[in-house]
Protein backbone atom coordinates (compact mmCIF):
# COMPACT_ATOMS: atom_id res chain seq x y z
CA UNK A 1 0.00 0.00 0.00
CA UNK A 2 1.06 3.38 -0.52
CA UNK A 3 0.20 5.81 1.83
CA UNK A 4 -0.18 9.62 1.73
CA UNK A 5 0.52 11.05 5.00
CA UNK A 6 0.01 15.18 5.60
CA UNK A 7 1.99 16.83 8.22
CA UNK A 8 4.22 14.02 9.11
CA UNK A 9 7.01 15.88 10.53
CA UNK A 10 4.64 17.58 13.00
CA UNK A 11 4.11 15.37 16.47
CA UNK A 12 1.23 12.72 15.92
CA UNK A 13 2.20 12.78 11.85
CA UNK A 14 6.00 11.46 12.69
CA UNK A 15 5.34 8.83 15.10
CA UNK A 16 2.12 7.43 12.63
CA UNK A 17 4.92 7.59 9.63
CA UNK A 18 7.27 5.40 12.26
CA UNK A 19 4.70 3.26 12.95
CA UNK A 20 3.35 2.58 9.56
CA UNK A 21 7.21 1.86 8.24
CA UNK A 22 7.83 -0.14 11.25
CA UNK A 23 4.59 -1.92 11.03
CA UNK A 24 3.99 -2.60 7.92
CA UNK A 25 6.80 -3.47 5.55
CA UNK A 26 5.67 -3.85 2.58
CA UNK A 27 4.36 -0.31 2.78
CA UNK A 28 5.20 3.25 1.07
CA UNK A 29 4.41 6.77 3.20
CA UNK A 30 4.68 9.54 1.13
CA UNK A 31 4.94 12.68 3.54
CA UNK A 32 3.44 15.87 2.56
CA UNK A 33 4.18 18.98 4.45
CA UNK A 34 4.22 22.31 4.98
CA UNK A 35 7.01 23.07 7.13
CA UNK A 36 5.72 25.14 9.73
CA UNK A 37 6.91 25.89 12.51
CA UNK A 38 5.57 22.98 14.16
CA UNK A 39 7.01 20.72 11.28
CA UNK A 40 10.60 19.91 12.45
CA UNK A 41 12.62 17.42 10.09
CA UNK A 42 14.60 16.54 13.07
CA UNK A 43 11.42 14.17 13.96
CA UNK A 44 11.65 11.94 11.05
CA UNK A 45 15.93 11.79 10.89
CA UNK A 46 16.27 8.05 11.35
CA UNK A 47 13.64 7.30 8.92
CA UNK A 48 14.94 9.88 6.19
CA UNK A 49 16.81 7.49 4.01
CA UNK A 50 14.36 4.61 4.05
CA UNK A 51 13.81 4.16 0.28
CA UNK A 52 10.10 3.64 1.73
CA UNK A 53 9.74 7.03 2.65
CA UNK A 54 9.55 9.91 0.56
CA UNK A 55 8.85 13.79 1.51
CA UNK A 56 7.64 16.45 -0.32
CA UNK A 57 7.43 19.95 1.02
CA UNK A 58 4.08 21.61 0.57
CA UNK A 59 0.86 23.00 1.20
CA UNK A 60 -2.30 20.73 1.61
CA UNK A 61 -4.39 24.05 0.75
CA UNK A 62 -2.49 23.79 -2.65
CA UNK A 63 -4.83 22.72 -4.60
CA UNK A 64 -2.34 22.24 -7.81
CA UNK A 65 0.45 20.87 -5.66
CA UNK A 66 -2.16 18.12 -4.06
CA UNK A 67 -3.41 17.22 -7.83
CA UNK A 68 0.69 16.71 -8.35
CA UNK A 69 1.58 14.62 -5.60
CA UNK A 70 -1.48 12.21 -6.43
CA UNK A 71 -0.59 11.86 -9.74
CA UNK A 72 3.19 11.55 -9.18
CA UNK A 73 3.11 8.98 -6.47
CA UNK A 74 -0.40 7.16 -6.93
CA UNK A 75 -1.54 6.82 -3.01
CA UNK A 76 -3.68 3.87 -1.99
CA UNK A 77 -4.85 6.40 1.15
CA UNK A 78 -4.66 9.70 2.52
CA UNK A 79 -4.07 9.84 6.14
CA UNK A 80 -4.68 13.88 6.82
CA UNK A 81 -2.70 14.96 10.04
CA UNK A 82 -1.78 18.14 8.31
CA UNK A 83 -3.01 20.92 10.51
CA UNK A 84 -3.10 24.37 12.29
CA UNK A 85 -4.00 22.96 16.21
CA UNK A 86 -2.88 25.37 18.72
CA UNK A 87 -5.81 27.33 20.77
CA UNK A 88 -3.96 29.70 21.88
CA UNK A 89 -2.33 30.70 18.58
CA UNK A 90 -5.68 30.31 16.57
CA UNK A 91 -6.46 33.56 18.90
CA UNK A 92 -3.81 35.14 17.31
CA UNK A 93 -3.91 34.37 13.67
CA UNK A 94 -7.33 32.97 12.79
CA UNK A 95 -7.30 32.53 9.38
CA UNK A 96 -4.60 30.75 8.88
CA UNK A 97 -6.50 27.89 10.64
CA UNK A 98 -9.32 28.01 8.20
CA UNK A 99 -7.10 28.12 5.35
CA UNK A 100 -5.36 24.77 6.30
CA UNK A 101 -8.03 22.92 8.28
CA UNK A 102 -10.98 23.79 6.08
CA UNK A 103 -9.40 24.99 2.06
CA UNK A 104 -7.10 22.18 3.16
CA UNK A 105 -9.52 19.55 3.72
CA UNK A 106 -10.94 20.08 0.88
CA UNK A 107 -8.60 19.99 -1.03
CA UNK A 108 -7.69 16.04 -0.33
CA UNK A 109 -11.02 15.36 -0.62
CA UNK A 110 -11.38 17.00 -4.14
CA UNK A 111 -8.25 14.61 -4.68
CA UNK A 112 -9.87 11.23 -2.94
CA UNK A 113 -12.67 11.86 -5.27
CA UNK A 114 -11.27 12.56 -8.72
CA UNK A 115 -8.62 10.20 -8.36
CA UNK A 116 -10.57 7.42 -6.84
CA UNK A 117 -8.59 6.71 -3.60
CA UNK A 118 -9.59 4.08 -1.95
CA UNK A 119 -10.02 5.78 1.13
CA UNK A 120 -9.57 9.11 3.54
CA UNK A 121 -8.90 9.11 7.15
CA UNK A 122 -9.34 12.73 8.61
CA UNK A 123 -7.70 13.83 11.95
CA UNK A 124 -9.84 15.58 14.36
CA UNK A 125 -10.92 16.40 17.60
CA UNK A 126 -13.02 16.00 20.44
CA UNK A 127 -12.78 19.89 20.32
CA UNK A 128 -15.30 20.31 17.47
CA UNK A 129 -17.81 19.45 20.69
CA UNK A 130 -17.04 22.11 22.70
CA UNK A 131 -17.93 21.32 26.90
CA UNK A 132 -19.79 19.06 28.56
CA UNK A 133 -20.55 19.10 32.08
CA UNK A 134 -22.12 15.58 32.63
CA UNK A 135 -21.64 12.47 30.86
CA UNK A 136 -19.61 11.81 27.00
CA UNK A 137 -19.31 12.70 23.78
CA UNK A 138 -20.91 10.32 21.56
CA UNK A 139 -20.05 10.57 17.43
CA UNK A 140 -23.55 11.59 17.11
CA UNK A 141 -22.78 14.76 19.62
CA UNK A 142 -23.80 18.16 18.30
CA UNK A 143 -20.86 20.54 17.14
CA UNK A 144 -20.45 23.86 19.23
CA UNK A 145 -16.91 24.70 19.05
CA UNK A 146 -15.99 27.76 20.89
CA UNK A 147 -12.35 29.18 19.72
CA UNK A 148 -11.20 29.52 16.19
CA UNK A 149 -8.94 26.24 16.11
CA UNK A 150 -11.80 23.84 17.04
CA UNK A 151 -14.38 26.09 14.61
CA UNK A 152 -12.02 25.32 11.76
CA UNK A 153 -11.89 21.81 12.32
CA UNK A 154 -15.34 21.51 12.86
CA UNK A 155 -15.53 23.14 9.55
CA UNK A 156 -13.36 20.37 7.92
CA UNK A 157 -15.25 17.55 9.48
CA UNK A 158 -18.15 18.95 7.40
CA UNK A 159 -17.02 19.11 4.66
CA UNK A 160 -15.94 15.28 4.88
CA UNK A 161 -19.63 14.55 5.73
CA UNK A 162 -20.37 16.61 2.72
CA UNK A 163 -18.37 14.75 0.22
CA UNK A 164 -19.51 11.43 1.76
CA UNK A 165 -22.83 12.14 1.67
CA UNK A 166 -22.83 13.86 -1.79
CA UNK A 167 -20.31 11.79 -4.02
CA UNK A 168 -19.84 9.02 -1.57
CA UNK A 169 -16.23 9.89 -1.59
CA UNK A 170 -14.92 7.39 0.99
CA UNK A 171 -13.46 9.46 4.05
CA UNK A 172 -13.75 8.32 7.86
CA UNK A 173 -13.40 11.15 10.67
CA UNK A 174 -12.06 10.63 13.77
CA UNK A 175 -12.45 12.83 16.99
CA UNK A 176 -9.67 12.10 19.10
CA UNK A 177 -8.96 13.59 22.83
CA UNK A 178 -5.56 15.20 23.83
CA UNK A 179 -2.14 13.59 22.84
CA UNK A 180 1.16 13.56 24.44
CA UNK A 181 4.47 11.67 24.03
CA UNK A 182 7.62 12.18 22.38
CA UNK A 183 8.64 14.53 19.54
CA UNK A 184 5.61 17.07 20.62
CA UNK A 185 6.38 20.84 20.09
CA UNK A 186 6.90 22.51 23.66
CA UNK A 187 4.33 24.85 23.09
CA UNK A 188 1.74 22.26 24.39
CA UNK A 189 0.90 21.76 27.40
CA UNK A 190 2.46 18.75 28.53
CA UNK A 191 5.95 19.49 26.83
CA UNK A 192 5.87 22.75 27.80
CA UNK A 193 5.44 21.81 31.62
CA UNK A 194 8.17 19.37 31.04
CA UNK A 195 10.81 21.49 29.54
CA UNK A 196 10.11 24.33 31.91
CA UNK A 197 10.36 22.08 34.86
CA UNK A 198 13.46 21.02 33.54
CA UNK A 199 14.85 24.76 32.76
CA UNK A 200 13.91 25.40 36.36
CA UNK A 201 11.15 27.91 35.53
CA UNK A 202 7.40 27.81 36.53
CA UNK A 203 4.70 26.28 34.99
CA UNK A 204 1.08 28.74 34.64
CA UNK A 205 -1.90 27.29 34.37
CA UNK A 206 -5.11 29.40 33.37
CA UNK A 207 -7.56 30.14 35.60
CA UNK A 208 -7.88 27.69 38.37
CA UNK A 209 -6.80 24.97 36.92
CA UNK A 210 -10.09 22.51 37.29
CA UNK A 211 -10.15 21.99 33.28
CA UNK A 212 -11.03 18.37 32.36
CA UNK A 213 -8.83 16.92 29.68
CA UNK A 214 -8.54 13.50 28.41
CA UNK A 215 -5.11 12.06 27.56
CA UNK A 216 -3.91 9.30 24.92
CA UNK A 217 -0.32 8.36 24.55
CA UNK A 218 1.15 8.82 20.77
CA UNK A 219 1.39 5.22 20.44
CA UNK A 220 -2.01 4.31 21.12
CA UNK A 221 -3.35 6.88 18.75
CA UNK A 222 -1.66 5.31 15.95
CA UNK A 223 -2.53 2.26 16.95
CA UNK A 224 -6.31 3.58 16.86
CA UNK A 225 -5.78 5.72 13.04
CA UNK A 226 -4.21 1.98 11.88
CA UNK A 227 -7.55 -0.30 12.57
CA UNK A 228 -9.73 2.86 11.37
CA UNK A 229 -7.52 2.87 8.35
CA UNK A 230 -8.09 -1.14 7.96
CA UNK A 231 -10.67 -2.06 9.40
CA UNK A 232 -13.37 1.44 9.43
CA UNK A 233 -16.29 2.09 7.57
CA UNK A 234 -16.55 4.49 5.10
CA UNK A 235 -18.69 7.55 5.86
CA UNK A 236 -18.54 6.71 9.58
CA UNK A 237 -16.75 8.88 12.84
CA UNK A 238 -14.71 7.39 15.30
CA UNK A 239 -13.95 8.90 18.80
CA UNK A 240 -10.72 7.93 19.94
CA UNK A 241 -10.45 8.32 23.82
CA UNK A 242 -9.08 6.46 26.86
CA UNK A 243 -11.17 7.64 29.92
CA UNK A 244 -8.20 8.94 31.62
CA UNK A 245 -9.53 12.08 32.83
CA UNK A 246 -7.15 14.61 34.61
CA UNK A 247 -7.87 18.31 35.04
CA UNK A 248 -4.99 20.73 33.79
CA UNK A 249 -3.63 20.98 37.92
CA UNK A 250 -3.91 17.45 38.54
CA UNK A 251 -1.86 16.86 35.23
CA UNK A 252 0.55 19.75 36.78
CA UNK A 253 0.79 18.02 39.94
CA UNK A 254 1.52 14.65 38.54
CA UNK A 255 4.47 15.88 36.13
CA UNK A 256 6.01 17.97 39.40
CA UNK A 257 5.36 14.71 41.15
CA UNK A 258 7.36 12.27 38.71
CA UNK A 259 9.88 15.15 37.89
CA UNK A 260 10.38 15.49 42.03
CA UNK A 261 10.65 19.28 41.58
CA UNK A 262 9.58 22.42 43.66
CA UNK A 263 5.65 22.44 43.90
CA UNK A 264 5.45 26.47 44.08
CA UNK A 265 6.66 26.56 40.56
CA UNK A 266 3.29 25.41 39.55
CA UNK A 267 1.71 29.20 39.27
CA UNK A 268 -1.72 30.30 38.36
CA UNK A 269 -2.71 32.89 35.08
CA UNK A 270 -5.55 34.67 33.64
CA UNK A 271 -8.27 31.81 32.25
CA UNK A 272 -8.24 31.33 28.56
CA UNK A 273 -11.23 32.79 26.27
CA UNK A 274 -13.53 30.62 25.20
CA UNK A 275 -12.16 28.32 27.50
CA UNK A 276 -13.63 24.38 27.43
CA UNK A 277 -14.09 23.49 30.82
CA UNK A 278 -14.66 19.57 29.86
CA UNK A 279 -13.74 17.39 27.63
CA UNK A 280 -14.88 13.37 27.74
CA UNK A 281 -14.57 11.06 24.84
CA UNK A 282 -16.85 7.67 24.48
CA UNK A 283 -14.86 5.12 22.36
CA UNK A 284 -17.52 2.47 22.87
CA UNK A 285 -17.97 2.31 18.72
CA UNK A 286 -14.05 1.93 17.99
CA UNK A 287 -13.76 -0.45 21.00
CA UNK A 288 -16.74 -2.90 19.90
CA UNK A 289 -17.05 -2.66 16.15
CA UNK A 290 -12.92 -2.59 15.29
CA UNK A 291 -11.82 -3.98 18.77
CA UNK A 292 -8.96 -1.56 19.90
CA UNK A 293 -8.18 -0.52 23.42
CA UNK A 294 -5.60 1.84 24.48
CA UNK A 295 -2.47 -0.37 26.05
CA UNK A 296 -0.17 2.66 28.16
CA UNK A 297 -1.72 4.01 31.36
CA UNK A 298 -1.49 7.63 31.97
CA UNK A 299 0.77 7.18 34.64
CA UNK A 300 3.10 5.63 32.48
CA UNK A 301 2.97 7.68 29.87
CA UNK A 302 3.54 10.47 31.44
CA UNK A 303 6.53 9.14 33.01
CA UNK A 304 8.09 7.99 29.74
CA UNK A 305 7.30 11.34 28.22
CA UNK A 306 9.54 13.15 30.82
CA UNK A 307 12.20 10.27 30.51
CA UNK A 308 12.49 11.08 27.14
CA UNK A 309 12.62 15.19 27.09
CA UNK A 310 15.05 14.58 29.84
CA UNK A 311 17.37 12.57 27.33
CA UNK A 312 16.75 15.01 24.26
CA UNK A 313 17.34 18.20 25.20
CA UNK A 314 19.35 19.36 22.53
CA UNK A 315 15.68 18.32 20.60
CA UNK A 316 13.36 20.86 22.61
CA UNK A 317 16.08 23.42 23.04
CA UNK A 318 16.35 24.21 19.45
CA UNK A 319 12.77 24.62 19.21
CA UNK A 320 12.25 26.73 22.20
CA UNK A 321 14.80 29.66 20.98
CA UNK A 322 13.62 32.10 17.96
CA UNK A 323 10.01 32.25 17.09
CA UNK A 324 9.24 30.48 20.12
CA UNK A 325 10.55 32.84 22.41
CA UNK A 326 8.15 35.64 20.75
CA UNK A 327 5.10 33.49 20.90
CA UNK A 328 5.69 32.45 24.35
CA UNK A 329 6.32 36.15 25.38
CA UNK A 330 3.24 37.02 23.37
CA UNK A 331 1.63 34.45 25.37
CA UNK A 332 2.60 35.36 29.21
CA UNK A 333 1.24 38.98 28.20
CA UNK A 334 -2.06 37.91 27.27
CA UNK A 335 -2.42 35.21 30.74
CA UNK A 336 0.35 36.30 32.74
CA UNK A 337 1.30 34.49 35.81
CA UNK A 338 -0.33 34.13 39.07
CA UNK A 339 0.17 33.43 42.68
CA UNK A 340 2.06 30.10 43.36
CA UNK A 341 0.16 27.42 45.11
Amino acid sequence: MNILLTGGLGFMGSNMVRYLLNTYPEYTVINLDKMTYAGNPENLRDVENNPRYHFVQGDIADEELVQRVIEQYAPDAIINYAAETHVDRSMMNPKSFMETDILGTHNLLEATRRHGISRMVHISTDEVYGSIEQGEFFEDSPFKPNNPYSASKAGGDHMCRAYWESYQTPVIVTHSCNFYGFYQHPEKVVPLFVTNLIEGKPITVHGNGRQIREWIFADDHCRAIDAILHKGCDGEIYNIGTGKRKSVLELAKTIVKYMDVDPTLVTFGKDRPGQDHRYATNFSKLSIELDWQPMTSFDEGIQQTIQWYQEHQDWWKKIKEGEFKEYYSKLQNMYGEGRAE
